[in-house]
C-alpha cells in the first residue's frame, strides 16, 4: 500500500503509539504498560500490556460473562475513538481496526487496516 510504505516513518509510529496511550487514558483513565508497533504493507499492529481497571478486575471474580460484555463494550468504544482520532490528525484513511484483549494477561493486540 502506498499510503504506508511511502509516508510510514518513524515519527508517524510514534503518533500512533501516543493516540493509542491517550485512547486508553481517556477510556481507562491510565496509559498503556508497554506497547510495541510493528507495520506489514497497509497494517500495523499494536502490542501491548495494559493495566485492568481494578473494578472490572473485583467484578471478574463473581461476575465474569458481566465483565465479558463489558470488555467488548469497551473496545468497540476504544477502536471507535482510535480511527477517528488516526483520521483527523494524522490525515491517513482507516479502513477497519480490529482488537482483542486477554484480561488474565491484560495483554491486547490491536491491527489497523489502513485505505488504498
Amino acid at each position: 500500500m502506498t499510503v504506508i510504505t511511502s509516508k510510514f516513518h518513524q515519527s508517524l509510529k510514534k503518533d500512533l503509539a501516543f493516540l493509542y496511550n491517550r485512547v486508553n487514558q481517556e477510556i481507562y483513565g491510565t496509559g498503556v504498560k508497554k506497547q510495541r508497533l510493528e507495520t506489514f504493507d497497509d497494517r500495523v499492529i499494536i502490542f501491548a500490556q495494559h493495566k485492568r481497571v481494578q473494578a472490572l478486575h473485583i467484578l471478574s471474580q463473581n461476575f465474569h460473562h458481566l465483565t465479558i460484555s463489558v470488555d467488548s463494550a469497551l473496545i468497540v468504544e476504544f477502536k471507535s475513538l482510535l480511527k477517528g482520532l488516526i483520521e483527523d490528525s494524522l490525515h491517513l484513511k482507516v479502513k477497519t481496526i480490529l482488537k482483542d484483549y486477554d484480561p488474565d494477561t491484560e495483554e491486547a493486540c490491536t491491527v489497523i487496516y489502513f485505505e488504498e
